[in-house]
């Protein structure tokens, strides 16, 4: 599982790295505007991915101990500010796919849990290395009537080819949610269904639960572990 787990936190890891970056120049162009970062149920799905984490870039910009590598202490800044724009009951139940139905009320709130604190290890990594990357935002296609949307944005990368990030959206009764995050055309949500389809045939729905507990008490030791190294 380990070669799969890799692969899905490095396209995590980008995608968040995306988002902060993309953010970063909306938030000097805020600044220049004297615009007031602060999005609400009514943000537009386009304007909301660019301001969403404006805090978060000015705090990891200036956090000396976040620059030089503290994934620890990005934590709390991402379920802050970020998590509460995803939607992780679908994201999850997408991931699960057909064996959704069949887990029960606690198993599906475990499963939720596990899945964010992975998403949530993953994203302080890329965000705790954040650097001054330059972004393409491309413009949204969507009609005012749309509940339905992808905001897409270009990682400009010099001597490569750009890293494309789409993220879907879908408005909510409380404001527009992420629930799929696309890296280079490949699908988070589909990737990972496809090795939680495979544990789940193995070891049941209690066995992708105890491997997701797994996997993230191992994720938050090596975050303890570069924590103490950079002491």
């Amino acid at each position: 599982m380990s070669r799969m787990f890799i692969r899905f936190a490095t396209a995590a890891a980008t995608a968040a790295l995306a988002l902060a970056v993309t953010v970063s120049g909306a938030f000097a162009q805020a600044q220049a505007q004297g615009a007031q970062a602060r999005p609400d149920a009514m943000t537009p799905p386009d304007v909301l991915v660019k301001t969403v984490t404006l805090e978060v870039v000015d705090i990891i910009q200036k956090d000396k101990e976040i620059q030089g590598g503290n994934h620890k202490k990005v934590i709390p800044i991402i379920e802050t500010k970020v998590l509460p724009h995803f939607n992780f009951q679908a994201m999850t139940a997408s991931t699960v796919g057909r064996s959704w139905d069949k887990a029960n009320a606690d198993q599906k709130s475990r499963l939720v849990d596990e899945f964010r604190t992975l998403i949530v290890r993953t994203y302080s990594s890329a965000l705790a290395s954040y650097s001054n990357q330059k972004f393409d935002f491309r413009p949204l296609r969507a009609k005012p009537t749309d509940t339905d949307v992808t905001v897409n944005v270009r990682i400009l990368q010099p001597g490569a080819q750009p890293v494309t990030i789409d993220y879907d959206m879908e408005k909510r009764p409380n404001g527009w949610k992420v629930w799929d995050v696309r890296v280079a055309g490949v699908s988070l949500v589909a990737n990972y269904r496809t090795e939680f389809d495979n544990v789940i045939r193995e070891s049941g729905i209690d066995g992708l639960i105890k491997t997701l507990h797994s996997k993230n008490a191992a994720l938050e030791r090596g975050t303890a572990a570069a924590g103490a190294a950079k002491k």
